[in-house]
């Protein structure tokens, strides 16, 4: 389920972010290590997240994922291994929340996107052909915690 989306304008952001480029079928196999490496990362430089982490979408065929998982931090990052300085920039975005189990997400994409249709606005997207969606939920909270979606 969707709560109803809204129309908002973001302020630039800086991010700790891990950029992967995977088979489409191994999401699921690297969003909880990825990031657990991310937030341990940030963690030993003594940096505090300033949001819920996200994936950034760079590209997106039927086969392969060009993404960052992402978190929002309070001070830049020094490189370290994977993790590397990000910032997300100033922008008006859709936002809404989604609550419900991974199994839900696709659904719930096509019934956001249909509301961005609806209000005779175009998807702009950074970074050429890229997305962004935030989540609340941390690795540690339960499976069907509330999830935040954003383009």
């Amino acid at each position: 389920m969707l709560d109803t989306p809204q129309i908002t304008q973001t302020a630039a952001l800086l991010t700790a972010i891990i950029r992967l480029t995977i088979p489409r079928e191994e999401i699921r196999n690297v969003m909880g290590p990825g990031i657990g490496e991310l937030m341990a990362a940030v963690a030993a430089q003594g940096i505090a997240p300033a949001g819920p982490w996200f994936t950034h979408h760079l590209r997106m065929d039927p086969n392969t994922f060009d993404f960052e998982i992402g978190v929002p931090v309070t001070e830049p990052v020094v490189a370290a291994g994977r993790v590397k300085a990000g910032q997300l920039p100033a922008t008006k975005v859709a936002r809404t929340v989604f609550h419900g189990a991974y199994e839900g997400l696709a659904a719930a994409w096509g019934e956001f996107d249909a509301w961005i249709a609806a209000k005779g606005t175009r998807r702009a997207r950074t970074c050429g052909n890229a997305t962004s969606r935030a989540r609340s939920r941390t690795p540690t909270r339960p499976p069907g915690a509330r999830s935040s979606t954003g383009h």
